[in-house]
């Protein structure tokens, strides 16, 4: 007789785990949602709020082999790595970039899309009736170009994109010029993607989905887990004050969620793509949409409290303080984008996106120890990908077929 799930604890705070903690509570179990109380330092706060319905494309398609040396040495562009970090770094970094072939990248296209393309849908069911509703914003995006051969040179994945049902608006440079006049003339092309959107205050989203949840019922504290454990009746939380028994629990904890993956024996080559942004007050000039900057690879997205600049990746693990040259970049950028920018304040930020050598996220069962799941490794996307992710895992804790196929997502594929 399978024993019905009444009591699941979900671990981590950020959109994956709050979008679990409360479709699972909207199915009538019990969650406490554990939170270490840091939402500055979740991906989910600072993350440049683009619903990226079109991110099928995996960072490692054919050629980025080609390019990263290039995007290294250049201080315009969005790659960084720690160079003392890098020993540590490439036991992830080999297999990483061995992905980077067309068989590969549609692989991951394939397996990414069930995520994505309704993501703008899945959200609003999400935030629905709460006060969070307020944050999502359907529109555009707009990637720029310098010109039209530098978008015909990213052929591959574009027609990608398209095998998924993603195509756009070639924008010329005087239709460019209408739909932005502030627009510098170096970039005379755009290509504008509709039916996607973005999060107006990522931090304040998330913040007023898991408020909701708690108001409705759900259970919040305040810890940081420090091991779980599978016992008879189900698993044992230990945390700082103590420990937590319930029937299922599920890891959602983004780039910290190795550890505990590992204590529970699993192989778990998950690396942290280190993100910045800087935020601008009261700024001259703010796209109608946001903007993908793609000569630098950044993002430049309108926000309820001004411009955000960001999605820079840099390697440097988990323990080392923020880089300045990333900063300096998104600065430059900005200045790039908008020649006479200015602005009433600024500030800036860096977090922690998770990263699986395979592109892919965790998502489901552990292989190991039934009342265990997991959620985490979104690489770029967890914002877009959260509220589907978590619906899909809350069917698998309570025992609800998902309506895709996760087989792609299985922690044991790096066993």
């Amino acid at each position: 007789m399978i024993q019905a799930t009444k009591h699941v604890a979900v671990v981590g705070g950020g959109i994956v785990g709050v979008s679990t903690a409360e479709w699972l509570r909207r199915a009538g179990i019990a969650v406490t949602l554990i939170d270490r109380g840091d939402a500055q330092a979740a991906a989910s706060f600072g993350n440049c709020g683009i619903l990226a319905r079109g991110s099928v494309v995996p960072v490692t398609e054919p050629g980025v082999l080609a390019k990263a040396p290039g995007m290294l040495f250049n201080p315009d562009k969005a790659l960084f790595v720690k160079w003392s970090y890098l020993p540590r770094l490439l036991p992830w970094l080999v297999p990483y970039l061995l992905n980077a072939t067309a068989e590969k990248a549609r692989r991951v296209a394939a397996g990414l899309a069930p995520l994505l393309l309704d993501c703008v849908d899945q959200h609003s069911a999400l935030a629905q009736g709460t006060p969070a509703a307020r944050w999502i914003a359907p529109g555009d995006i707009l990637y720029l170009y310098k010109d039209r051969a530098a978008f015909e040179a990213e052929g591959f994945g574009w027609a990608l994109r398209r095998e998924h049902g993603i195509s756009g608006e070639p924008l010329e440079e005087g239709a460019l010029g209408d739909y932005d006049p502030a627009i510098c003339p170096a970039y005379r092309f755009g290509y504008r993607l509709a039916d996607h959107g973005s999060i107006t205050d990522p931090g304040a989203y998330v913040a007023d989905l898991a408020a909701w949840f708690e108001a409705q019922g759900g259970v919040r504290l305040m810890a940081d887990v420090t091991a779980i454990t599978p016992i008879e009746a189900g698993v044992r939380i230990e945390h700082e004050g103590g420990f937590l028994d319930v029937d299922k629990v599920a890891i959602c904890c983004g780039a910290w969620s190795k550890r505990l993956s590992e204590s529970l024996g699993h192989r778990m080559p998950l690396e942290s793509k280190r993100g910045y942004h800087v935020m601008y007050e009261g700024p001259n000039h703010n796209p109608p949409a946001p903007y993908m900057l793609t000569d630098t690879n950044i993002f430049a997205t309108p926000m309820e409290g001004g411009l955000r600049a960001g999605g820079v990746v840099e390697f440097a693990g988990l323990e080392n303080p923020p880089s300045r040259a990333p900063i300096e970049m998104l600065e430059r950028a900005v200045r790039k984008l908008y020649p006479d920018f200015s602005f009433a304040a600024k500030s800036d930020w860096m977090g922690h996106r998770p990263a699986t050598t395979d592109s892919l996220p965790v998502l489901g069962p552990s292989s190991k120890h039934p009342n265990i799941f997991f959620a985490f490794g979104h690489h770029h996307i967890g914002l877009t990908a959260g509220p589907k992710s978590g619906r899909l895992l809350a069917d698998m804790i309570a025992g609800r077929r998902p309506d895709i196929d996760v087989g792609a997502y299985r922690i044991d594929r790096f066993a």
